[in-house]
């Protein structure tokens, strides 16, 4: 990872890295021993890592969409929302879960997603909660995490390119790659 200095400090995270940072808390998780039951990552951020870590762990992935980082690319926070349902192929969640997110930045989303899980879902014994970023600024401590931020950096996480990126972009990006049909 490189972080630019300054008032808008930003952290830029490779490919490359960000894999590294998902494998790094996987295991992390199973060095803890914590035998889950459940899988649930909050979309969109924590879709990667859940599909990761369902892979590594065999468990099915359930899904919750969430959001509040919506204005200005991305980039600027707004209303949480969080979906109605939860799509999943493994049955209703139950017993431990693990619950997973890319990071927690002023702990809302976690807090207010767990207080859901724990009213709605009574078959769950344990949640836990598994990110890859977690800034101190946040009012929320995940149990598991990679990297602690004692500053509240704008990420820059590889896949953000796609929040400006349109079809006609990718159609002349491709091309100039030698596209193949």
């Amino acid at each position: 990872m490189s972080q630019a200095a300054g008032k808008n400090e930003r952290l830029y995270v490779s490919w490359a890295e960000y894999h590294r940072l998902i494998e790094t808390l996987a295991l992390r998780v199973y060095e803890s021993g914590y035998a889950f039951d459940s899988l649930l990552c909050l979309a969109r951020g924590g879709l990667r890592v859940g599909d990761v870590i369902s892979r590594i762990f065999e468990r099915p992935l359930a899904i919750l969409a969430t959001s509040s980082y919506r204005e200005a690319a991305g980039t600027q926070r707004g209303a949480l929302d969080i979906a109605t349902h939860i799509t999943t192929t493994g049955g209703d969640l139950h017993g431990r879960l693990l619950l997973v997110d890319d990071l927690v930045d002023t702990g809302t989303t976690l807090a207010r997603v767990v207080e859901l899980l724990r009213s709605r879902f009574h078959q769950l014994t344990e949640v836990r909660t598994a990110v890859i970023w977690y800034k101190a600024v946040s009012s929320f401590r995940p149990d598991y995490h990679v990297v602690y931020l004692p500053h509240s950096p704008w990420i820059q996480q590889p896949f953000e390119e796609y929040d400006t990126l349109r079809p006609p972009q990718l159609a002349a990006r491709l091309q100039a790659y030698g596209r193949v049909d």
